[in-house]
C-alpha cells in the first residue's frame, strides 16, 4: 500500500491550504531523513574493527557527546552548540568501549569502533 498526499488547494485562491503545507513539510523531512548519509565513510578491517567518519565542521570536541550502548553508537552536540547533531549507528557485534576511540581533526570526526571479543564463560569442574 501507497500513501501519497494529495494537496487540497483554497478553492477561492487555488493555494495550498496551512495544514496541507504542514503536512507537505513533514513528509520531506521524513523522506529526506531516510536518505542514506552521503557524508558518513565507514569501514572495516579483517580484525573487525569499525571505523566512522563524518563531517562535523564548526564544532570542537568540547561540543560533541559520544556515548556507546552495546552495538549502538550515538552522537550528539551539547546544547549552545553552533550545530545540532545527532546521529546514531547500530554495528552488527557488541562494541569494545575501552577499545575504542575517537579523534576530531580538522572538522572530521573519526570513531574507531573495536569489536567486542566474546567471553569464554564455561568453568573447570574438579573431579574428586
Amino acid at each position: 500500500m501507497i500513501f501519497a498526499p494529495v494537496i487540497g488547494r483554497h478553492a477561492a485562491f487555488g493555494i495550498p491550504r496551512v495544514s496541507d503545507e504542514a503536512v507537505q513539510r513533514f513528509l520531506r523531512s521524513t523522506l529526506q531523513s531516510a536518505a542514506p548519509e552521503k557524508d558518513v565513510h565507514v569501514s572495516k578491517d579483517d580484525n573487525g574493527v569499525v571505523t566512522l567518519q563524518l563531517d562535523v565542521p564548526g564544532l570542537s570536541r568540547e561540543q560533541l557527546q559520544i556515548r556507546i550502548e552495546g552495538k549502538q553508537v550515538h552522537l550528539s552536540s551539547i546544547e549552545g552548540a553552533p550545530r545540532n547533531v545527532r546521529r546514531s549507528w547500530e554495528l552488527a557485534d557488541e562494541i569494545d568501549a575501552s577499545a575504542s576511540g575517537a579523534k576530531l581533526e580538522n572538522g572530521v570526526l573519526t570513531l574507531t569502533l573495536s569489536k567486542l571479543a566474546p567471553v569464554d564463560k564455561s568453568v573447570q569442574l574438579a573431579i574428586n
